[in-house]
Parts: structure tokens; C-alpha cells; sequence
């Protein structure tokens, strides 16, 4: 019977460049992580995720890895993981590594090698295509950082595909010797005693052969679409299984943008032996405009009778057919309190109902750093961020396209922008929130005088206290774990909530996501259950939900 321990499981996500650094270079390192390990410990979790921190030029903040066995001397050194891995082994914590299993640095050995022959070893580990007769790219395929998803290189005179940045090659998955490439990385890590893997964009790695071009309804020189899901990726990765998850026990979490709920049976259900779980992206699409021309930075304000339906149906379809990955924040994505919530007036509010839905459905929770004392969107102008895919989508669509002004592109980036997650962890109020005694490689939010660790454990509002009592409540009651789920008040635009039964003992998870007071009647059916959690120190009237007001109620 192999040991499922992430299903009762809180899983914590470090972004190693901005967690902590011990040697004042300005940049987050792994021995800031082990310095870290008794808050961590404090707050409960159970297994830290980290992001990549291979060796890598760090084009896309370390996923374009160039050395997959290295770790990069801006995070320490191999060592480093090594002894990181055993503290926090000593103190009941698993380690999570990230996988780029579906691209590489240009600056890898392997495409280094690939790109100066058609007929060596590396040849084929990348995925390269003759120019048309007339020079241009093979398809209209389109970079999910704007342009081309095609480079034509030089030595080869060929074009290899990428679907982000230029310097992401994309690897051949199609070719034996890749996959083996890959497993061996993971048995490496395995090795040294690495617990499982968060996958990024795994969904990507099988291409359709014919490479066709893309539907081009709006008459665009190229198009992002058909990335996931292609004709091999379940052979693939159901290869990655029998090779290492399985055989070594390795927890496994697979990034899947385009899944659907009922797509994800096919990657989660146990008897297909692919993945654990799976990050969805269909409920974080809430507040995007369907179909505008202007992808993830056309914005609306968020609909919550969507983002319940979109979650209820995970619940639903994946249950006795998988495990549900939950999550709101992590490094692409924005900070809960300034994208959906109210981060001026009711930021502790905000933070902490937004957490009690999620943490309260079935599945396993995934925190990010600083989320667990509420952290929010910095305000920054335009030049102060550093992402790619900011600024690729930048001078694709402002400047070259002109479909949207500088002014709401700006209104975007400030709302859902995945920089947002990225400023450094705020410690403490001393310089640089404590980050770092040097240079921040990353502005700090300017609010990390009055919003950090330090102070948040202190407050009586202490949005971390409030995440220790969600994860204690996980640990000690299986019916988070086991009970099933049924959504209440679908319609409704502002009340989230639903019920979790198990074993006779029934539960009502219920927030009011909206800055106004709401009159729930629902609550008087149940007036006999006692309160067990709440965002909110004082008794209320009865049926009412003050703003963003959240609460667990318990069957006596």
C-alpha cells in the first residue's frame, strides 16, 4: 500500500530568489530556506514545494534550466539541498523539487550540443523544423511570452520550437533518450531524498506531429493554442510513473492549464497510474474577460456564482476518481486580498475568508509564501517589473497590436500580474522587511513596515494564527480529508458556501466574499451548530455575514 500522506497534508511553496538570504548578495538562497524551518514548522505544514533553483541564466526566474544536477551558486550549492532535505526530514517536513520537464535553457549542454549538428547525440532532443520556401516559420504557432513559438538558429538553419521565451527550447519528447534524460534527473534527486515533484506545464510534452497551423479567427500573424493535452502526453506520463513515481514513491502534482475537471480524471484517477494531482487553471480565469483578444491582462471584476461552479464541478467529478490540488496564490499568480478581496479596508478579512474556502473543500492546500500573513499586490509603475512575460506582452499588445492603452494594461499588471507574488518576504520592519542585509534583486513592497511576520503574529488580526487553526483543523478532523462536498447557494454573488459530511458528523464552510454586509438565511437552518472557526472575534445577528466574514460551523 503506498503511502498517500499528502492526502491530510498542507503544502507550503518556497520562491527561493525572494524567501530568504543569508549572505547579503540580495537574493533569496536554499540555507534561507533551512534558517526558515521552525516557522514553517510553527505554522504546520507538512511539505515544502520549491521552485526551481537549478543552475540557469534565469530568463524565466529559473524555469529555463541550463544544468538540471546543479543547483545555482546564486541559491548555494548542491550541498545546501542536501543538508536542507535532512533538516527538514528531522523535523517531519517533505521536500517537493520543481520539474521543467517540458523545456530547457538554450544554455544546456543538451541544446548546445543539438543545435551545431543534425546528426549527433543531442540532435533530436530538441524539436527542430525546415523554414518554408519562403524562409519563414514552420506554422503560425505562437510564444506564450508574444512573437513566435519558432526561432530559426544559424548553425542549423533550422527553426526550433519554443512555447515561451526564445531561450526555452522546447525538448523532443517523441525521442526515447529524452525521456530517459529526464527520469534519470528525478531519480538523482530521488537519490538524495527528495519526497515528489510539482510538474511544471507538463501537459505540453507531446506535440501534435503534423504540426498543423492554429485556428486564427482574428487574423493574427501567430497563435497561442493546442499546447496541451497532445496525442502521446497520457502514454508520457504514464512512462514517468512506472519509471519513477511509482517504483520510488513520489508524491506528484502536475501543472495542467487547459484541464478541465473531467479531463482531469484521466491524469489523477489512481488506476491510470499517471499523476497524484493536478493544478487547474479554470477557476483563477474568473476575472478575464472570455475570448477577448487580450488573453489573462483583459480583467473583470471577479465573479464568484463562476469561480463556485468551477470549483464545485473539481469536487464533483474528481471525487472517488482523484485528488484535488487547491490553491489560489503561488509564483504566477497575484495576492488573493488585492486581486479578488478588498486589500485596503478589509485585508485580514479578505485573506483569511478566501483561505477558510479553500482549505475547507476536499483536497490538499497549497499556501504560498507570505499568504499565510496576507500579503498584497505592490502598486508598482510599469518599469518596476521584472517578468518576461509582462513585458513580452507588453510590446505585443500595447505597442506593436495597440489592442489595449498603457493606462489598463498597467490596471492589469497591478491585479493579476505573476510579479505580484514575486516582491520579497516580508520579515520583519527593518530594511528590506528583513529579506536581506543588501540590495533586493526584487523591489520590496513599500507596505512591509506595518505588514510582516513580525507583526502579523503579534496582531490581534493575525491572518497566520488563523492559517496555523485551518491546518490543525485539517490534521485532527478526516472528515477535510473524507467527507463529501455539496455546494449551497450556487446562484448567489457574494455567499460561498457548502457542507462536508462524513461518518455522521456534518459541517457548513460559508464566507461572505463581498465588501458589504449580507443577510444569509440559510444560516438559520443551522442555528443549532457550533461555531468551530471564524475571521470575525464578536458574536453577530443572527443570518448576517459581515464583509468578507467566514466561518465553520459543527453538527453538535
Amino acid at each position: 500500500m503506498k503511502n498517500e500522506w499528502w492526502k491530510n497534508a498542507v503544502i507550503y511553496q518556497v520562491y527561493p530568489k525572494s524567501f530568504y538570504d543569508t549572505n547579503a548578495d540580495g537574493i533569496g538562497d536554499l540555507p534561507g530556506i533551512d534558517a526558515k524551518l521552525d516557522y514553517l514548522k510553527e505554522l504546520g505544514i507538512d511539505a515544502i514545494w520549491i521552485s526551481p533553483c537549478y543552475l540557469s541564466p534565469q530568463i524565466d526566474n529559473g524555469y529555463d534550466i541550463a544544468d538540471y544536477r546543479k543547483i545555482d551558486p546564486m541559491f548555494g550549492e548542491n550541498s545546501d539541498m542536501i543538508k536542507l532535505i535532512d533538516d527538514a526530514h528531522k523535523l517531519g517536513i517533505k521536500i517537493i523539487m520543481d520539474m521543467v520537464a517540458n523545456h530547457t535553457s538554450d544554455k544546456s549542454a543538451w541544446f548546445e550540443e543539438s543545435r551545431k549538428s543534425r546528426d549527433n547525440y543531442f540532435s533530436d532532443f530538441y524539436i527542430w523544423k525546415d523554414p518554408k520556401a519562403d524562409g519563414s516559420e514552420p506554422n503560425n504557432w505562437g510564444s506564450n511570452f508574444g512573437g513566435s513559438a519558432w526561432t530559426y538558429d544559424e548553425t542549423r538553419k533550422q527553426y526550433y520550437l519554443h512555447y515561451y521565451g526564445k531561450q526555452q527550447p522546447d525538448l523532443n519528447w517523441e525521442n526515447p533518450k529524452v525521456r530517459q534524460a529526464i527520469y534519470d534527473v528525478m531519480r538523482y534527486w530521488k537519490a538524495h531524498g527528495v519526497d515528489g515533484w510539482r510538474m511544471d506545464v507538463i501537459t505540453s510534452i507531446s506535440k501534435n506531429q503534423k504540426f498543423p497551423d492554429n485556428d486564427n479567427p482574428h487574423h493574427l500573424k501567430y497563435v497561442v493554442g493546442n499546447q496541451d493535452n497532445g496525442p502521446r502526453m497520457h502514454e508520457f506520463i504514464h512512462e514517468m510513473n512506472q519509471e519513477v513515481l511509482k517504483p520510488f514513491d513520489m508524491m506528484s502534482v502536475g501543472e495542467a492549464p487547459s484541464s478541465k475537471s473531467k479531463d482531469a480524471r484521466l491524469l489523477v484517477d489512481p488506476k491510470r497510474e499517471e499523476l497524484n494531482m493536478i493544478f487547474t487553471f479554470e477557476h483563477m480565469h474568473v476575472d478575464r474577460k472570455p475570448g477577448d483578444v487580450n488573453g489573462r491582462w483583459a480583467i473583470q471584476p471577479m465573479d464568484v456564482v463562476q469561480l463556485k461552479k468551477t470549483l464545485a464541478d473539481w469536487q464533483y467529478n474528481l471525487d472517488g476518481h482523484g485528488w484535488n490540488a487547491l490553491y489560489f496564490e503561488n509564483h504566477d499568480r497575484a495576492r488573493t486580498p488585492s486581486r479578488w478581496g478588498n486589500d485596503q479596508d478589509y485585508r485580514y478579512e479578505s485573506a483569511t475568508a478566501f483561505a477558510t474556502v479553500l482549505h475547507g473543500l476536499k483536497g490538499t492546500p497549497f499556501i504560498y509564501q507570505g499568504e499565510e500573513i496576507g500579503m498584497t499586490n505592490p502598486k508598482f509603475e510599469l518599469s518596476d517589473y521584472e517578468d518576461i512575460e509582462l513585458k513580452t506582452n507588453y510590446q505585443k499588445l500595447v505597442e506593436q497590436e495597440k489592442t489595449i492603452s498603457s493606462s489598463n494594461f498597467l490596471k492589469a499588471a497591478r491585479k493579476i500580474s505573476r510579479d505580484n507574488a514575486r516582491t520579497p518576504m516580508q520579515w520583519d520592519n527593518t530594511k528590506n522587511a528583513g529579506f536581506t542585509q543588501g540590495k533586493p534583486w526584487f523591489k520590496v513592497n513599500p507596505n512591509y513596515r506595518d505588514l510582516n511576520v513580525a507583526a502579523d503574529i503579534k496582531s490581534s488580526k493575525s491572518v497566520f494564527k488563523y492559517y496555523k487553526d485551518l491546518i490543525k483543523l485539517r490534521h485532527r478532523n478526516p472528515i477535510l480529508e473524507k467527507g463529501n462536498f455539496e455546494l449551497l447557494l450556487p446562484e448567489d454573488k457574494s455567499i460561498f458556501a457548502y457542507s462536508r459530511e462524513w461518518n455522521g458528523e456534518k459541517w457548513l464552510v460559508i464566507a461572505n466574499l463581498s465588501d458589504t454586509k449580507q443577510q444569509v438565511e440559510l444560516l438559520k437552518d443551522y442555528s443549532r451548530y457550533k461555531d468551530i472557526l471564524g475571521n470575525y472575534a464578536s458574536d453577530n445577528e443572527e443570518s448576517i455575514l459581515r464583509p468578507y466574514e467566514a466561518k465553520i460551523l459543527k453538527n453538535m
